[in-house]
């Protein structure tokens, strides 16, 4: 009896395996006609300690990198601020890659691997977000799509959160812009043909 047990479970695992990969390829009948998949990252080098330390009384804070600081490859509240008011911020924090060509259909995936929340909010001009002290010269001007930060439902939908991801789907074709609403130089833009 425990044989067949085993035997029908590995052949249910293998019929799974075989419809995922199904999926995976096509729509079902052979057409391959399921929508593509593009892949953003969103990065940044938060350094968890002067970052959690200055936005949490606790200390507990936001930052989850696993940054290397000791290596240099983490930057400090004080570094990034500094950089964003001086028109030079820093160069790790971005979208890779910086802009994509998609067919018509395809998702677009974005997702968060460093330790800050982010957005990935389409907009029609890249400009300031709602974090006035990110902004260059600490300018309070907001871009209209990032408004009202996260109390604004359609900047909060846009979040993507350290270790999760955000798809995009139905985008038109043509030039679609998309920024952090709260790191304004990070920046994208995706062709849809």
């Amino acid at each position: 009896m425990k044989k067949v047990a085993t035997l029908t479970l590995l052949a249910g695992a293998v019929i799974f395996a075989g419809v995922t990969h199904a999926r995976a390829q096509g729509d079902g009948n052979g057409n391959g006609n399921s929508p593509g998949i593009a892949q953003v990252v969103a990065l940044d080098e938060c350094d968890p300690q002067s970052f959690n330390a200055a936005l949490s009384e606790s200390g507990g804070g936001f930052c989850h990198n696993v940054s290397l600081a000791a290596f240099g490859y983490a930057t400090t509240l004080s570094d990034l601020l500094m950089g964003a008011e001086t028109g030079s911020p820093d160069p790790g924090w971005d979208f890779e890659p910086d802009q994509l060509t998609v067919k018509e259909g395809t998702i677009v995936s974005v997702v968060d691997q460093g330790g800050e929340p982010h957005t990935f909010t389409e907009v029609k001009a890249f400009g300031n977000g709602f974090l006035a002290p990110l902004n260059p010269g600490s300018s309070t001007s907001v871009i209209p799509e990032c408004n009202g930060g996260f109390k604004n439902i359609a900047v909060a939908r846009t979040r993507v959160v350290q270790g999760s991801h955000l798809d995009v789907i139905g985008l038109s074709k043509g030039k679609h812009l998309f920024q952090c609403c709260i790191h304004p130089w990070m920046r994208m833009e995706v062709d849809v043909k």
